[in-house]
This record gives structure tokens, C-alpha cells and sequence, in this order.
């Protein structure tokens, strides 16, 4: 397929990193070569964006599985809230609405510092759909910053340590920031290299994040944490971020192997509903 006869139109959000599709329906199941190019450009943008979508819980895990295998959400019933009996498998609802004072949704509130979903496990996640049905007058946006550009630009004097080295990652579920006291019971840890090879690009991309990691595995605290802030400072640079002001109907995908995301703040008691669904990790990322 030339890209004269591709059915959609991309247009690059910033140098880095994002492109909005144009003329794509994920309502609607899409031939082979056009999803080998919507496929190719997510490879080559890390983030997609399409917009004025008008989807079910159905209809997003097919446009999900367009991608992927659909990624395996689990939901212990005494640790989730009030608003997952009514989602389908594998759909998360992040929301701040309450019912009887309990939000109905996981993430509620605040802002939410950078992040790869899903880092935590042995076999991350590799890519997140998000969709939005209510979002607030202001606030809640969601930035995406690209690992490769961060990488590429890494000073030697940072870079050369932490080759081959791993890093340590610690989660608790519902956590927007560390040491914030909103986590549940439920967490996990894992172990994943510094600098990430993505398995179908062969780009490295830097894999830690403020949010989740706690040390490089074999440095003395003190040298961990210097290159560590370093590593987080040099990803979080704006000319690596896309910053997403939500519209209603908005879906975003986004590679989870080469990017981190945040959450602005939002007004309290303004409604904010978000639908996600993520594409289950191919291997370890080694």
C-alpha cells in the first residue's frame, strides 16, 4: 500500500513524538494493509491520537486488539471500586465520580507524576488505549514524553554508566504520586534494564520513571539517585513532550516500550471518565 491509497491522513503533533489520525472509524473493523499502516505509523509516532470517536466497551477492545493481544486487567473484587461491575474483561474505568463518597473508578484524583504502565510487572504491558467520555472545564491532561529522543540525546557521561544495568520498580495500585498515601493493598515490583531495546523498532529508549522506580540495581544510593534524577530530568525535557488538552470522544494509543506519561491537575468535583484498555507484552524486555 503507497501511501496514496492509505485510507487515513497522519499529521505529527510535535517533532518527537504523536501523530493524529484523520479518517479512521474504530467503530469499524479495517482490512489488513490499512491496519499494517495504522500499525507502522504507531510504531513510528509512539503515540496516536484519533479523534471524535464514539465508542462501546466493545468497540474499544476491538480497536485495542487491532494492535494486540488485549492485556489481562486483574480486578480482585474486594480491592477495586464500585463502578467495575458494570465493565466488561479487561476494560479499566479511571474516574474521579463518586457514588455514597467512594469514587466509582481507579485514579481519581490529582495529578499523576510520569510513568510507563504497567513497569511494575515481569512482562509490562506494551501499549495503553485510553478513551474519553467525561473530562473537566480544565486540567487532566495527559503528557507523553518520547525514550528514544531522551535517549538519543543522553550525555556520555550519563549514558556510559548505565549500560547493561537494570533498575528497580515498585508500584502501589491507585498511587498518583509517591509517598501520597492513596495506594491500595495491592502492589508489585520489578526488575527491567535502564535502557530499553524495542523489540520491533530496535531503538533504544530510556525505561526508568519518577514514579515508579526506586534504585539502578548494584550503584551506592547516592549514585543511584544522582543518575537516576538525571535519567528523569532528561525525559521529561519539553521538546521531548506531547501535552494532550482532552476532548470528549478523544482516543489515544500509546507504546508503552519507548514512552512515560503524567496527568496534570484537575478541579475537584469536576467529572472526569476515562475508559482504558492496554495490549498485553510480547516478552520480557530484554
Amino acid at each position: 500500500m503507497t501511501t496514496d491509497t492509505i485510507p487515513f491522513q497522519l499529521e505529527k503533533l510535535t517533532p518527537h513524538i504523536g501523530a493524529e489520525v484523520k479518517g479512521i472509524d474504530l467503530n469499524v473493523e479495517q482490512d489488513e494493509e490499512t491496519m499494517a499502516a495504522l500499525k507502522q505509523a504507531w510504531l513510528e509516532n509512539i503515540v496516536l491520537l484519533f479523534r471524535g470517536q464514539e465508542l462501546t466497551q466493545e468497540a474499544q477492545l476491538r480497536a485495542t486488539e487491532f494492535f494486540g493481544e488485549i492485556g489481562y486487567l486483574a480486578r480482585p473484587a474486594n480491592e477495586y471500586p464500585v463502578g467495575y461491575d458494570k465493565l466488561l474483561p479487561n476494560v479499566m474505568l479511571i474516574s474521579n465520580i463518586r457514588e455514597n463518597g467512594e469514587p466509582i473508578g481507579a485514579l481519581p484524583d490529582g495529578e499523576m507524576m510520569f510513568h510507563h504502565d504497567m513497569l511494575h510487572a515481569e512482562i509490562p504491558h506494551k501499549g495503553t488505549m485510553l478513551y474519553s467520555v467525561e473530562i473537566p472545564s480544565k486540567g487532566g491532561h495527559t503528557l507523553f514524553a518520547s525514550g528514544y529522543a531522551a535517549y538519543e540525546s543522553l550525555p556520555d557521561d550519563i549514558r556510559e554508566p548505565l549500560e547493561g544495568r537494570t533498575a528497580k520498580h515498585h508500584y502501589n495500585y491507585g498511587s498518583t504520586k509517591k509517598g501520597d498515601g492513596k495506594g491500595t493493598k495491592a502492589f508489585s515490583d520489578s526488575e527491567h534494564p535502564v535502557f530499553r531495546t524495542h523489540e520491533e523498532t530496535g531503538r533504544k529508549a530510556i525505561y526508568v520513571n519518577r514514579l515508579m522506580t526506586e534504585e539502578i540495581v548494584g550503584l551506592p544510593k547516592e549514585e543511584s539517585d544522582r543518575l537516576l534524577d538525571a535519567l528523569f530530568d532528561q525525559t521529561e525535557k519539553p521538546e521531548f513532550v506531547y501535552e494532550h488538552i482532552w476532548n470528549v470522544g478523544d482516543v489515544l494509543l500509546w507504546d508503552n516500550r519507548c514512552s512515560s506519561h503524567a496527568r496534570t491537575d484537575f478541579p475537584d468535583g469536576e467529572r472526569r471518565l476515562m475508559l482504558r484498555t492496554t495490549i498485553e507484552g510480547d516478552t520480557k524486555p530484554y
